[in-house]
């Protein structure tokens, strides 16, 4: 992580049907794969403490998005001494949990999500924005405001528990 302090915005209640309320997390992390390991890691854990459980589908998916957004800004997105932000939001009357992960990396874009395509059987990546786009309700990306980088950014529908 950086030697600034994390930006840590959450409430810790778990989301239930009749909740109007939003929950969020964001925090810096280095651009390293320890970096996208701990994102990961705590996106479960904070997932797990608004209603998500560990174990069920939803929390499964939605970490596994989060997995294969933050290795790529760790693969794709690096620049040296900066990190990578990630903003989770999970709204209980929408069903939705939203993943944003921004680095500062300008010239390598994404493809526009009609054009991802699968790699061919020789080649050993490209798999990832595929798995993104079966899991997620929907994806994309956009330049990031106000700097150099860009958001890649997902949004998971999850069953609310009863």
């Amino acid at each position: 992580m950086t030697s600034q302090l994390p930006s840590l915005i959450s409430t810790s209640q778990p989301m239930c049907p009749g909740d109007d309320l939003s929950r969020t997390f964001e925090m810096r992390f280095t651009s390293t794969p320890r970096g996208a390991r701990l994102a990961r890691r705590l996106a479960g854990h904070r997932l797990d403490t608004w209603g998500i459980p560990y174990g069920t589908g939803p929390h499964e998916e939605i970490v596994l998005v989060l997995g294969e957004l933050t290795a790529n800004a760790v693969r794709h997105g690096h620049v040296p001494s900066r990190d990578f932000h990630l903003l989770l939001r999970a709204s209980a009357p929408a069903r939705t949990v939203r993943i944003d992960i921004t680095d500062t990396r300008t010239e390598r874009m994404p493809p526009e999500p009609e054009a991802v395509s699968t790699p061919g059987s020789e080649d050993d990546g490209g798999r990832g924005l595929l798995l993104v786009a079966a899991l997620a309700t929907r994806w994309g990306w956009h330049l990031r405001p106000g700097g150099p980088g860009k958001t890649v950014w997902a949004e998971c529908v999850f069953a609310t528990p009863t």
